[in-house]
């Protein structure tokens, strides 16, 4: 038999509870999950879902990342990443400096294409060249909009802060990704753009939802809501809208809201039916498919697992489909699997997950959260699944 790791998440949420004094009575009673889930959680023998460590966190008051152990230093360290982050986070930090008279900026249209190339490799799982080249284009973006002063160079802006909240939080650096997301709205009231700030408000309630914090996320759902209410009728706004329902379909689903998550799911639908696939539109992949993957993680955040495994099984992504979003249903199906008993199939999704997008599927938490619950669940493993564990740092 195979054990968990020795800082599996069950672990970290004991060694916390026992720092705050608290009975795991205690600790059921004040973050509303059953005696004997949490029981079973902290010995690893049931994993944690998202919703148990979004309500542990809250009732603990900590940080998400700190029930969840991210970011994952050993593994950054290993794969040379750890070092990138700092230049990211200073190049963040001269957003209002003005122009700095050491750099000449190319022309916007170097910058611009720059920009796109970004947001591709992003999406083609490329986290590390996108890290890497951040930075610097960052700085180089940001003299270049204080020198113009134009809707465009704010615009441009936008979009490579945009890219430094998808780095880190895919890399798990959520005070990173918080300070991204505040460059971004810097720069949008800029541009004064309705679309990118509806766009904001979308990614930064992303972030409340993986806090556990699904009131507020809301909230910025329907703030994003208004405020594209105010921009200009058209395909765009139509993308934009639909994607923020998908947002908030999950944050509905995770608060155990079934109403609400079917009524974002179907106004999603009816806009996909309208645009088409979107994927052009600003890279948010929104469509048809997206909605349909949407639908997955909404089924297994309601605890519908077999509906869940059942519909994720046949949904069909577009060869030239994202990476990064095919890792990410992947990881999604695997754990709806893994909670219907289908440990087999579960596994091959991971194995699929990792294929499609390495560098994110090592640092997904959804990703190593089913590993463990696979591990805990099975006896017999074959090497390739230990190989698997070695591969995540397990």
């Amino acid at each position: 038999m195979h054990s968990l790791p020795h800082d599996h998440t069950g672990a970290r949420i004991k060694r916390l509870r026992v720092e705050r004094h608290l009975t795991q009575r205690a600790l059921s009673d004040l973050s509303q999950i059953p005696y004997s889930t949490l029981t079973k959680t902290e010995q690893g023998t049931l994993p944690a879902s998202p919703h148990l460590i979004g309500a542990v966190a809250r009732a603990l008051r900590v940080e998400v990342a700190t029930v969840t152990g991210q970011p994952y230093v050993t593994e950054l360290r290993a794969d040379e990443l750890d070092v990138l982050i700092s230049p990211i986070r200073e190049a963040l930090d001269v957003y209002d400096l003005g122009p700095d008279p050491e750099i000449t900026p190319r022309p916007g249209q170097l910058l611009r294409d720059d920009a796109e190339q970004l947001l591709v490799a992003v999406r083609a799982g490329e986290i590390k060249q996108t890290a890497s080249q951040l930075p610097g284009l960052i700085v180089e973006a940001t003299t270049a909009a204080h020198a113009a002063g134009s809707t465009e160079g704010w615009l441009l802006l936008a979009s490579y802060y945009r890219t430094a909240y998808d780095v880190s939080s895919k890399l798990g650096y959520s005070d990173l990704a918080t300070l991204a997301l505040a460059r971004m709205e810097w720069a949008a009231q800029r541009a004064s753009s309705g679309v990118v700030g509806g766009m904001y408000r979308y990614m930064r309630a992303l972030t409340y939802l993986r806090s556990g914090q699904y009131r507020t996320g809301d909230r910025l759902i329907n703030m994003g809501l208004g405020i594209l209410e105010q921009a200009e009728a058209g395909r765009e706004r139509d993308v934009l809208t639909g994607q923020l329902h998908l947002g908030a379909a999950v944050m509905a689903g995770r608060a155990k809201d079934r109403a609400a998550a079917d009524g974002h799911l179907d106004e999603a639908d009816r806009l996909a039916a309208v645009t088409g696939d979107a994927s052009d539109v600003h890279w948010l992949s929104f469509g048809p498919t997206n909605v349909a993957v949407h639908r997955v993680s909404v089924l297994a955040e309601l605890d519908e697992y077999g509906q869940a495994a059942e519909i994720g099984r046949v949904v069909a992504m577009p060869k030239d489909w994202p990476a990064s979003r095919r890792s990410h249903h992947f990881a999604e199906l695997a754990r709806a699997q893994m909670w219907d008993g289908d440990l087999d199939d579960a596994f091959k999704n991971l194995l699929r997950a990792r294929k499609a997008a390495p560098q994110q599927a090592r640092y997904h938490q959804t990703v190593r959260e089913t590993y463990d619950g696979l591990e805990a669940a099975k006896r017999q493993l074959p090497d390739s699944f230990l190989s698997y564990g070695s591969w995540l740092g397990a």
